[in-house]
């Protein structure tokens, strides 16, 4: 049903009651998941220009130029409430979607990531949503041939009723190849192509646009899609023979409201309008009618504007893929948009009033009562147990169960496999991509403006760590019901952390996906805010290139950073039970020029290793490390006033270990920011010195904390 105040304005605009197709269509296209009513004037906040930027938002992926006349297409996307009601479909067709923007832009896809958001496998229900949504990802990628290079998997009760699925797709093509959604000339074709139309995924953007219930696997099934992965594959490659041969004009993939919205928005572009006819798209059901044509959302189907004279070449390469294909429509002079049934006119709505007219609006923010700080725990009487706590957590633990279903080396791109800091493809001879993606959402639960900060300045260092500088920026802002001024509120600080940290870093915002309304009845509490963030960053493969683990005895440990005392959203806190306790900590104001710090001291080659400080803080980058050798540390000159488990479990933004067999090198090129040696790699086990405690942990205790995901996987 559309709101009360939306059905007045069309009703004023068009002078007359809307029917019940036109009612369709103004409900998805003016939904919050397509019209970004209220998350409009933010986004509008971030910078999305830069010298490499050619296309930013508003199309179906941006456009970044790289070098040797090659482009990168970069788009995110989320699919929580789908994956939510059927994980596996849910999130394959997540990555389907995803996808088809990047290849709508011509070009090919050859990279993923899927920053995931689960409850605590401590239930049937969460496990089970769990293990469906990684098959789902691992079944469809797997299938299209596109790699999944990089990820991040974060567990809190809070996301219980509400998992988050937020996909990251990258593509490569050579600028010539770049085809926009931009219509380009009235009375040229509309030819949809791909998979055949059901009545699965009927209503999908509306659906995205409200809070879960109770009977939502039930109730809302149908509003979910099914993927078909083998057909996306003949899409890929006919989409891009099409447009290779430049039959393409101007394209768009169906995503949300469908035909409805594809071709609607692809016309609205070129200030054009379109006809579409309802009864000469390919169906897959019998005696469907206008409205379920227009607006479901089956999968695998893209929309092509083609010239009259090049129909049949399309059609018929079309036909070559064992695909569907027809001409269902054109565009026109006359700026509206009319949709045909039987011979019969069953909507005319002018298409500026369906694409553009829905209000948007800065909603009524309200920062909540200040919050009253849990008591901090007391120190551990056994530091050891604590440390192998915090190892043994999910949140920390190594995902290999996860990213061994994935195909990860297709395509021959990968230099550096999962389970790095950054995933890293090689474009060109000399040149590659490092990719990172995630947030931190208890931070930004705490402190939503630090917390969207940290987001952009913690994957900015795992690129870092592999002497990668940023590129660009997509993301998936996942949040509860805005229409609670307490949730805008975090909406509106996270976006405002996000912009500052990356107009700090000048790398631009260029594009991404909102999803609101992420709440459920089964804990009716709205989600941790979670501004999770896809980048890419431009790196030399001819240098050395370090590893996140430990390589060579006798090279001494660095670390670059100082560590603050703030414990709060720490995961040593949560694996106390005090996830109330504390504050949250700030990004330093150096963050830009220890990025840049390590940045240099990756591309001097002097590193054996380099990884980054997240969660877990120094302890769990130290162990994460300690994968084939061990380490000798003594923290003793770093202690100042902080406690042992400040020391240890601190998760102090913009901090990062790194290892060389020249120290001396390694610390002049250090010498503008805040660094301390404290070690060296050993043989062995990791020892970690203190004021007043030391600690040894056997490579047997290491890999059986690092291993607990995994062990209880496949126990």
């Amino acid at each position: 049903m559309l709101p009360e105040e939306d059905l007045k304005i069309i009703k004023k605009e068009l002078g007359r009651e809307p029917n019940l197709v036109e009612q369709g269509c103004f409900l998805n296209l003016w939904s919050e998941h397509c019209s970004y009513r209220s998350s409009a004037p933010l986004l509008k906040t971030f910078t999305t220009t830069g010298e490499n930027v050619l296309i930013g938002p508003g199309d179906d992926a941006a456009i970044i130029n790289f070098e040797d006349g090659y482009v990168l297409s970069i788009a995110m996307e989320s699919h929580n409430h789908p994956s939510y009601v059927d994980p596996y479909n849910g999130a394959a067709t997540g990555v389907g979607g995803i996808v088809r923007d990047v290849i709508s832009m011509g070009a090919r896809p050859i990279a993923l990531m899927d920053p995931l958001y689960f409850g605590p496998l401590d239930t049937p229900k969460n496990l089970f949503l769990f293990e469906q949504i990684i098959k789902g990802i691992a079944g469809y990628g797997n299938c299209i041939g596109v790699p999944v290079v990089n990820g991040e998997t974060f567990f809190d009760r809070q996301y219980s009723g509400n998992p988050l699925v937020n996909v990251v797709c990258v593509g490569l093509c050579k600028e010539e190849e770049v085809i926009t959604s931009i219509a380009k000339k009235a009375g040229n074709k509309l030819v949809l192509a791909g998979s055949s139309t059901g009545k699965d995924g009927l209503g999908g953007a509306s659906f995205a646009s409200r809070d879960l219930s109770e009977s939502a696997e039930a109730d809302d099934r149908p509003s979910v899609q099914v993927g078909d992965p083998y057909t996306e594959k003949l899409a890929i490659e006919m989409t891009l023979e099409a447009t290779g041969k430049g039959y393409v004009k101007s394209c768009r993939d169906l995503g949300a409201a469908g035909l409805g919205g594809a071709s609607s928005e692809m016309a609205a572009k070129g200030k054009l309008g379109a006809r579409i006819i309802a009864d000469a798209v390919p169906q897959r059901e019998p005696n469907m009618n206008a409205y379920e044509i227009l607006l479901a959302e089956s999968q695998e189907r893209m929309l092509f504007e083609v010239a009259p004279e090049d129909v049949d070449a399309v059609l018929a390469l079309i036909e070559k893929y064992d695909l569907n294909g027809a001409v269902i429509g054109e565009l026109t002079e006359e700026p509206n948009y009319t949709i045909e049934f039987r011979g019969e006119t069953v909507a005319s709505i002018p298409i500026a009033l369906l694409t553009e007219g829905a209000p948007t609006f800065e909603r009524p923010s309200k920062a909540p009562e200040a919050r009253e700080e849990g008591k901090k725990p007391d120190s551990p009487a056994d530091l050891k147990q604590a440390i192998l706590k915090v190892l043994s957590s999910y949140n920390i633990a190594s995902k290999e169960w996860i990213y061994r279903q994935y195909d990860h080396q297709v395509q021959l791109r990968t230099v550096v496999l999962p389970g790095e800091d950054s995933g890293v493809l090689r474009i060109t001879d000399k040149k590659g991509i490092a990719l990172s993606c995630g947030c931190q959402p208890r931070a930004t639960l705490l402190d939503p403006y630090a917390g969207g900060k940290t987001a952009i300045i913690e994957n900015a260092m795992n690129l870092a760590v592999k002497g990668a500088e940023g590129l660009a920026i997509v993301n998936c802002l996942n949040f509860g019901n805005p229409e609670r001024p307490e949730i805008y509120w975090q909406f509106k600080q996270a976006v405002l952390g996000l912009g500052d940290a990356a107009r700090e870093l000048s790398i631009p915002v260029v594009g991404g996906n909102v999803s609101l309304y992420n709440e459920s009845d089964e804990l009716g509490t709205a989600i941790p805010p979670t501004p999770s963030i896809g980048m890419i960053g431009k790196m030399d493969l001819e240098t050395h290139l370090p590893s996140s683990f430990f390589a060579k005895a006798g090279d001494s440990i660095v670390l670059v950073g100082e560590t603050t005392p703030e414990m709060g959203a720490s995961e040593y806190y949560s694996c106390l039970g005090a996830q109330e306790a504390g504050k949250a900590p700030e990004v330093p104001e150096n963050a830009p020029r220890l990025i840049e710090a390590v940045i240099k001291a990756v591309k001097s080659g002097k590193l054996s290793s380099a990884h980054d400080l997240s969660l877990g803080g120094l302890t769990a980058g130290l162990a994460r490390m300690c994968k084939t050798l061990g380490a000798k540390v003594d923290l003793s000159e770093i202690s100042g006033d902080l406690q042992a488990d400040e020391l240890l479990f601190a998760e102090t933004p913009a901090r990062a270990i790194l290892a060389t067999s020249e120290p001396e090198a390694l610390q002049e090129i250090l010498k503008d920011v805040p660094y301390t040696i404290i070690g060296t790699v050993i043989e062995g086990a990791l020892e970690i010195k203190g004021k007043d405690f030391e600690i040894s942990l056997s490579p047997e205790e290491l890999t059986a904390a690092y291993k607990s995901l995994t062990d209880f996987m496949m126990g």
